[in-house]
């Protein structure tokens, strides 16, 4: 069976550039799988939890969201943040959680800054759900 390449790469650096027979990603309207001779796609990703799978091994990975590109048997992630499930750090993500509810509480929905905030409640959710499957 034909193999994957894998590249999750974020702003700072490649975080995976690997063989994998399954690629399953976040995408923006849930999870999906990519295998060998998958059809070409272009994908925004929501923050969740990227594995990768090559024979009974498998790797997790959160990312904060970004875009994952197939073709061609290839794997592209650009990742605005990503970072090994197994490397979590969960009392840094309920505070940021926790900071970002504090902050939402005293706006409204038209304020310039309510949707980063959101976005950033969303994100630390989704961080610590992964560090809890681990």
């Amino acid at each position: 069976m034909a193999e994957l390449i894998l590249e999750l790469v974020t702003p700072e650096r490649r975080i995976v550039s690997e063989a994998a027979d399954e690629v399953i990603v976040p995408g923006f309207n849930g999870l999906f799988g990519v295998r060998p001779g998958h059809a070409p796609l272009l994908s925004v990703m929501q923050p969740g939890i990227l594995t990768y799978r090559l024979g009974a091994t498998s790797q997790s990975y959160f990312v904060s969201g970004g875009f994952a590109r197939v073709a061609e048997n290839k794997v592209l992630v650009l990742a605005d943040q990503a970072e090994a499930v197994s490397d979590i750090d969960v009392s840094a993500a309920q505070r940021r959680l926790q900071e970002a509810e504090e902050r939402l509480r005293g706006m409204s929905a038209d304020d310039v800054r309510f949707e980063t905030e959101s976005a950033t409640v969303r994100r630390e959710t989704a961080r610590m759900a992964a560090a809890t499957r681990r």
